[in-house]
């Protein structure tokens, strides 16, 4: 599990992604690199990095189901995962 701190600073950043998003745009199209360098670091979609919903574990993401593959293997065998069972051949 991530510390609680990691998960809420992922979420800040989201939440200022989008807030920022329209602004950032008509920056970009304006060609204002000033305007760009005065607004927060954190609202640059690049800062966003994808994370586990339940866990928070940054490693082993699969976004196709928005989870780590850890906790992707625990739910399918258990089946909690839909259309997902252990391949046999």
């Amino acid at each position: 599990m991530a510390k609680e701190s990691m998960k809420a600073r992922e979420r800040k950043r989201e939440r200022l992604v989008a807030k920022y998003a329209a602004k950032r745009a008509a920056l970009k199209e304006a060609g204002d690199w000033e305007g760009l360098q005065k607004l927060p670091p954190n609202s640059a979609a690049v800062r966003l990095h994808n994370r586990c919903q339940i866990t928070g574990r940054p490693r082993g993401f699969m976004r196709q189901f928005g989870i780590s593959r850890v906790l992707f293997r625990k739910m399918a065998l258990s089946g909690r995962i839909p259309g997902v069972k252990k391949a046999s051949w």
